[in-house]
């Protein structure tokens, strides 16, 4: 289990998930999306309305509505619900926690959380998921993490103090509430800019979290690593591989 783990103490946590209130526009442009195999897969055919908690700049909000027409996204950062109105006007949006979404009971039909799992209380979160839902309802987890079996990734993971949030045996603990959860892991890459992928780790919550010396040498690490070692030009465009884990239940 990572840092970022249901086990860490709520108040690291909270300390740590922070640095995503600032800097909202860099994370929305370098963070990756998620492949529409996964998608589908999360998404029952027929869905209406869907609560994306934890949504962010909205990089899964997007996909949710193309495919469903109710789309509720909350958020506990103003700063980023901002960018989501930017790019989803149409979507209603409310400041909230996956603890405390401030929804109805019953009110939806599907609760998506992506890419941030590890920064909720499993237990809280869950029951809230479970009372927001419909009976029959779906619940959907989502998180990309790089592909670290290439060497090349995991080096760069190791740079960038982005190992892995979960370890590949992980799985969640959604309570009595839910059916036990079915997963799928889907394998594709992102197409990223070098210098982005330092932008990349510059969105994380470690370096958000660091020193300027500690930045300083991230940064310079990273240039070494991409320029020197692996050889890539300033502008050169890289496919960074990933896999995007997904586990989907069904509220009891």
């Amino acid at each position: 289990m990572g840092v970022g783990g249901p086990r860490l103490a709520a108040h690291r946590r909270r300390e740590m998930a922070r640095s995503y209130l600032q800097d909202s526009e860099r994370y929305d442009r370098v963070r990756p999306g998620y492949p529409a195999a996964s998608v589908d897969w999360l998404v029952p055919a027929g869905t209406q309305r869907v609560a994306d908690v934890g949504a962010g700049t909205g990089k899964f909000t997007r996909e949710l509505a193309l495919r469903c027409p109710d789309v509720t996204a909350v958020d506990p950062s103003d700063d980023m619900l901002s960018i989501l109105a930017q790019h989803l006007p149409d979507v209603r949006r409310t400041e909230g926690t996956a603890e405390a979404t401030g929804l109805d009971t019953a009110s939806v039909d599907l609760v998506t959380i992506a890419q941030a799992w590890h920064w909720c209380d499993p237990v809280a979160a869950s029951a809230e998921s479970a009372r927001i839902l419909i009976p029959g309802g779906s619940f959907a987890l989502v998180w990309n993490q790089l592909d670290v079996s290439m060497p090349w990734v995991h080096r760069l993971s190791r740079i960038m103090h982005a190992g892995d949030v979960f370890k590949p045996s992980y799985r969640p603990a959604l309570g009595p509430g839910f059916s036990v959860p079915e997963s799928k892991v889907v394998g594709w890459a992102q197409s990223i800019r070098v210098p982005d992928i330092v932008e990349l780790a510059r969105s994380r919550s470690y370096y958000q979290n660091a020193s300027p010396g500690v930045r300083a040498k991230v940064d310079s690490n990273l240039r070494w690593y991409l320029h020197d070692h692996l050889g890539h030009e300033a502008d050169a465009v890289l496919p960074l591989p990933y896999l995007t884990y997904c586990w989907r239940a069904t509220r009891l």
